[in-house]
């Protein structure tokens, strides 16, 4: 009997040390008061970075639900005193929010094809086919990350207006929003990266049982890559909703335009009188599905950090 309470002891004992969550230092290192002091203070800069990236989320909300003349009030006011909800059916209805946000869930939703055709098969070309001067072309995807975004604006709109062999302009389209996002560098890398992981031992026996390139890309690279891809896409979806300049400059249609430059041209247009409250409303309503989006494949974003090493 006292064998078994010591074997159940023992057990106990090895789970609470399994639950405990590994790092690079030990527990005992953990216990001294100076890595206690310094996790505070890293605890404590986690903190403030925090508050000043929901900080501006919360005000914005806050604005949303104020009377008129609270927005403008000195010293601000952080909660209305009489929240108005309304101001949110008043942005639904007045700012045309469901049309805009229509738009972007299909601009988000092409950009993301594209983007898992073209990078994912140039990342298994760089990684498995490994064709001649693969690396001098990894070195050019690579010195693309180095240039502004803004740098690309002026050739890019150029391309845009008048396409290259085709010669046919693309301004007023959703494609001129598709195509300069179907490529990637920094995603093509991401995925490069995590083909490189898969073992070459799987190519080597599809080769052996006949398949060719795109079978073994479609059947073995892409099922085994879900979360680089999952990581990609919440990428790519991510920038194209918080996208403002490129689709202002191209798409001059009202009705086709994402919701980030609909909402903009109606706050500044001269023939548009929408209140502050309820512009910022809208601004909440596009602000709420990427969260949702992020809050629902927060493990499989997290997941596919680690996997495709972007933690660093």
């Amino acid at each position: 009997m006292q064998q078994i309470v010591k074997l159940r002891r023992r057990v106990s004992l090895s789970q609470q040390v399994d639950s405990q969550e590994r790092s690079i230092i030990s527990p005992l290192e953990l216990r001294k008061p100076s890595i206690r002091i310094f996790r505070w203070i890293i605890f404590a800069l986690l903190l403030l970075g925090t508050l000043g990236t929901i900080g501006p989320l919360l005000w914005m909300a806050s604005g949303a639900l104020k009377p008129g003349n609270e927005i403008f009030q000195t010293p601000p006011v952080i909660w209305p005193t009489t929240p108005e909800w309304d101001n949110f059916a008043k942005a639904w209805q007045q700012l045309n929010s469901l049309l805009y946000l229509a738009n972007t869930a299909e601009l988000a939703v092409g950009a993301v094809a594209l983007q898992l055709i073209v990078s994912a098969t140039a990342a298994f070309a760089l990684s498995k086919l490994k064709p001649i001067f693969s690396n001098v072309l990894l070195f050019f995807f690579l010195s693309t990350l180095m240039v502004p975004a803004l740098a690309y604006l002026i050739p890019q709109y150029f391309t845009v207006i008048n396409l290259p062999l085709l010669n046919i302009s693309l301004v007023n389209t959703w494609w001129a929003i598709w195509l300069p996002e179907a490529a990637n560098a920094f995603n093509i890398i991401i995925l490069k990266s995590f083909f490189d992981t898969l073992p070459n031992e799987l190519i080597e026996a599809a080769k052996i049982d006949g398949a060719n390139s795109w079978q073994i890309f479609t059947r073995i690279i892409l099922p085994n890559s879900l979360p680089a891809l999952t990581v990609v896409s919440m990428f790519t979806i991510f920038a194209t909703w918080k996208d403002f300049l490129w689709p202002l400059i191209v798409l001059n249609d009202p009705n086709s335009l994402p919701i980030s430059p609909a909402l903009y041209l109606q706050a500044v247009a001269q023939n548009s009188y929408q209140p502050l409250n309820v512009l910022l409303a809208g601004f909440v309503i596009a602000t709420v599905p990427p969260i949702i989006l992020f809050l629902i494949f927060q493990r499989q974003i997290m997941r596919g950090v680690v996997t495709t090493g972007l933690k660093g």
